[in-house]
């Protein structure tokens, strides 16, 4: 038996639309199979949540369950215990209204002119077609992979999978829209798209600016001191980089075309290298070295302050 939908959110049966959207993307990226893989306890909850977002986020979908039309699968139901069947389908008290989604008799002689428009020759009426719905899925993406641009294969709640590609420089919160892969069309209309938002993993060490990446360089004092060069990490390797000789901690590096690459009619950004000093192991040959220096060359680093 389908758990009450808004148990499963974990909302009241007044929830607005907002509120909705909000409970189902808390609990899907908790749940989603991306981020537990392995975890067929997960998964099923997952459904289950996609399945009570799909009945409440669905206006039409939503009325029908709440006024027992259907139920937590989305099934039809039969007369609730206490209602007395009416001619074409209507209910006590509330003439057409309810079960033909609030329309009164002048809104009923409306639809059916629509729906027997197209009749020629005395032939069946046609169904309108609809569209498919837009349905929205989550993708949690690495630093690397929305830097670069990869491929990644989305499982979705009913099983289905969709091959998503990542285009270089993604940035976190965008989504990609994948047409006709949403839901079904009605009566040989098309699927509606998939809107994949995608979700970026922070980076042990980089940070993005825009199409620029930073990031803080440990250096030795003697590295800083007298100049070298050391192997820095980039988005695609490990390059050189040249230290000058007396650089301060908190010396800013340029690595030119090293950020996000090219793409989308603008050029590649750069790569921002802070360098921090790092004395190591205390070692008290080293501190009489440094008294010692700091004694004949008196420096005050403060002065400007």
């Amino acid at each position: 038996m389908a758990v009450d939908p808004y148990t499963t959110l974990g909302l009241k049966r007044d929830a607005t639309a907002a509120q909705i959207k909000s409970a189902y993307l808390k609990l899907a990226k908790k749940h989603h199979p991306d981020v537990n893989p392995g975890n067929a306890k997960a998964e099923e909850r997952f459904k289950t949540i996609s399945a009570a977002h799909d009945l409440l986020s669905g206006t039409d979908k939503r009325a029908r369950f709440d006024a027992g039309d259907i139920d937590a699968s989305g099934q039809a139901q039969g007369p609730r215990p206490g209602t007395r069947s009416h001619p074409n389908g209507a209910r006590p008290g509330g003439g057409f209204a309810t079960a033909f989604g609030g329309q009164g008799p002048e809104g009923l002689q409306d639809m059916f002119a629509d729906m027997f428009a197209n009749v020629r020759g005395g032939g069946q009426p046609r169904e309108t077609a609809m569209r498919g719905q837009d349905q929205r899925f989550q993708l949690n993406v690495s630093f690397i992979e929305a830097a670069l641009g990869a491929s990644r294969r989305l499982t979705l709640p009913e099983g289905r999978t969709l091959d998503v590609t990542i285009p270089a420089g993604l940035e976190d919160g965008q989504s990609l829209r994948l047409r006709g892969q949403g839901g079904a069309g009605w009566n040989g209309a098309p699927a509606g798209d998939a809107l994949i938002e995608v979700s970026v993993a922070a980076h042990a060490y980089f940070r993005r600016q825009g199409r620029d990446i930073h990031l803080d360089l440990p250096v030795t004092a003697g590295e800083a001191a007298s100049g070298a060069k050391v192997a820095v990490p980039t988005l695609s390797g490990r390059v050189n980089l040249s230290i000058p000789r007396h650089s301060d901690s908190g010396r800013q590096l340029r690595l030119r075309g090293r950020g996000i690459p090219a793409g989308g009619g603008v050029g590649p950004g750069d790569l921002y290298v802070t360098l921090r000093i790092v004395l190591g192991t205390p070692d008290a040959a080293l501190e009489e070295a440094l008294a010692a220096f700091y004694e004949r060359h008196p420096l005050d680093p403060r002065a400007s302050m």
